[in-house]
C-alpha cells in the first residue's frame, strides 16, 4: 500500500525536497507530454460533462501571461464599454481563491499528491492552477508570486473595485478532528486577513471555518470582528453534512448576524478532498435556508447531476435545475443568492448560460465571481462555444481572446458584460454586489 503524508508547515519543505528527488521529471514535463495525455487528464481534472470534448484545446493548454503588453484601442474600447454604468466603488469579485505553499511562512500548504507524477491528475491539477495564476516554479517564491500576480490583475480594474479572497479550512473527520490526509490544500484565515488588510484598496477577505470544530462559532465571530465579509465552505472536500446537528449553532449565529455563507453545490472537480459528493446536492440548501441563513450558492450549482430528493423516483436531475427550483421559491427570495463564478466555462451546458441571462428576476440576487485562478486555466473558456450558443456576438470574440491573454480576471468580467440572450444581459447590479456582503450590527 502506498502511504500519502500530509505537508504540514513544519515538515513541508523537507517533504517537497523528497518529492522532487524524483529528478527533474516533474519540472521538465514537456508541452509534448501535456498535449499527448492532456485531453484524457483534463476530463477528470476539470469536469467536462461526460468527456473532454467539451473543453477547449484549440487555443493551447497554458496561460500565456501577457500582462505586460499594452492594451490596443479595440481592447480598451470593449473594456470601457463593460464598465459603463457600473460604480466601481461597489464592484466586488466575491469568489477569488487565495492559494500558497507556505514558503513565505503564510501557513498555507498543499497536499503532496499534487507533486507526484504517479498521480497524474493531481500533478496536472497543480500545474494548471499555477499556470492560471501566472505563477512560475520551482517553489520558494510561490506565495509572493501568487499575491503579486493577483494584485497586478486587479490593478487593471478602476480604483475602488475589489476582490474577496477566500480562506480554506482543513477537511475534518466525522468526529470533528482535522483530517490532514484529505485536506487538498489549506489557507489560514490569518493569512487571508493579512493579505487583504495590507492591500485594502483591492481586497476584502472571506473566512473558512469547519462547522464540526468545537470552536466553530467563536472562530467565525472572531473572523467577523477581524473584517471577514462572509464564510466559505466546500462540503464535499471538507466533509460537511448539512443535516449534522452540530451545524445548528453555526446556522443560528449566521442567521443572527446575517453574515453570508458561500457554499459549493453541484459537481466539484477542482478540489477532491474528502470525496463526499453527496453533500453537493442543491436541495440540501433548504436546511440552512430554513434556519434563516443568507446563502450564496457558488457557481449557481451549474454543473453535474444529483438525485431529486423531493420526487418519488429520486431521479437524477441536473443540479442547475434543482438550484433553479430553489431560486424560484418565493420563500427564499430574501436569503438565497448565487455567484456567477465558473458559470460561463465551456464545461457548462449552453442551456445554463441561456437561463442565467433569461431569468432576469434572479439578477438582483446574483453576485459576480471569477473563481480565480480558473479563468486563467486555458481549456476552461471557449469564446467560440458562446457564439455558437447565441449568447455572444461573434464580432467581440477576437478582442475578448486578446484581453484574456493579458488579464484573465478582466476578461471574465468583460465577457459577462458582453453575453446576452433574447435581449437580456446580466444587469449592473450583478457586479455592484458589495451591498450583499456589507456587515450590519
Amino acid at each position: 500500500m502506498r502511504h500519502r503524508h500530509h505537508l504540514s508547515q513544519k515538515n513541508g519543505a523537507s517533504a517537497l525536497m523528497k518529492t522532487r528527488s524524483l529528478s527533474n521529471l516533474n519540472e521538465d514535463f514537456s508541452r509534448r507530454d501535456f498535449m499527448c495525455c492532456g485531453a484524457l487528464l483534463f476530463a477528470g481534472l476539470l469536469g467536462a460533462p461526460g468527456t473532454a470534448s467539451a473543453l477547449n484545446f484549440k487555443e493551447g493548454l497554458s496561460n500565456p501571461c501577457e500582462g505586460e503588453r499594452a492594451w490596443t484601442s479595440a481592447e480598451r474600447d470593449l473594456i470601457d464599454a463593460a464598465f459603463a454604468g457600473i460604480n466601481a466603488s461597489n464592484f466586488i469579485d466575491i469568489h477569488s481563491h487565495l492559494l500558497g505553499t507556505g514558503d513565505s511562512g503564510s501557513g498555507c500548504h498543499v497536499h503532496e499528491s499534487l507533486y507526484s507524477i504517479w498521480q497524474p491528475i493531481e500533478f496536472l491539477r497543480r500545474k494548471q492552477i499555477l499556470s492560471g495564476a501566472c505563477v512560475k516554479e520551482p517553489a520558494g517564491d510561490i506565495d509572493r508570486q501568487y499575491v503579486t500576480q493577483l494584485t497586478r490583475m486587479m490593478n487593471d480594474f478602476p480604483a475602488g473595485a475589489k476582490a474577496a479572497l477566500l480562506a480554506f479550512d482543513h477537511a475534518h473527520d466525522d468526529r470533528g478532528a482535522k483530517d490532514l490526509d484529505k485536506s487538498t490544500f489549506h489557507v489560514p484565515n490569518a493569512y487571508a486577513k493579512s493579505v487583504a488588510q495590507t492591500r485594502a484598496p483591492r481586497f476584502e477577505w472571506i473566512a473558512s471555518v469547519h462547522p464540526y470544530r468545537n470552536d466553530a462559532v467563536a472562530a467565525i465571530a472572531k473572523a467577523r470582528a477581524d473584517g471577514a465579509v462572509a464564510v466559505k465552505w466546500l462540503p464535499s472536500a471538507m466533509n460537511i453534512d448539512w443535516r449534522d446537528a452540530r451545524l445548528v449553532r453555526v446556522y443560528d449565529y449566521l442567521a443572527q448576524t446575517q453574515m453570508p455563507l458561500i457554499a459549493h453545490f453541484g459537481a466539484e472537480k477542482a478540489v477532491k478532498g474528502a470525496h463526499r459528493d453527496e453533500f453537493l446536492n442543491p436541495l440540501h440548501a433548504r436546511v440552512p435556508l430554513e434556519h434563516g441563513v443568507r446563502l450564496i450558492v457558488a457557481h449557481a450549482a451549474s454543473m453535474g447531476n444529483a438525485p431529486d430528493l423531493e420526487s418519488m423516483s429520486k431521479r437524477s436531475t441536473p443540479c442547475f435545475d434543482l438550484f433553479a427550483r430553489l431560486m424560484n421559491d418565493r420563500a427564499y427570495e430574501r436569503h438565497l443568492l448565487a455567484d456567477t463564478s465558473a458559470v460561463f466555462f465551456c464545461n457548462r451546458d449552453a442551456s445554463v448560460w441561456q437561463q442565467m441571462l433569461r431569468n432576469t428576476h434572479w439578477h438582483s440576487r446574483l453576485l459576480h465571481g471569477t473563481d480565480h485562478p480558473l479563468p486563467g486555466v486555458w481549456p476552461l473558456y471557449d469564446v467560440e462555444a458562446l457564439v455558437d450558443a447565441n449568447v455572444l456576438n461573434a464580432d467581440a470574440a477576437p478582442t475578448l481572446r486578446r484581453i484574456r491573454r493579458k488579464n484573465p480576471l478582466l476578461f471574465d468580467f468583460v465577457l459577462k458584460r458582453s453575453v446576452r440572450f433574447g435581449g437580456s444581459t446580466l444587469s449592473a447590479s450583478v457586479f455592484e454586489a458589495r451591498r450583499h456582503i456589507a456587515q450590519t450590527g
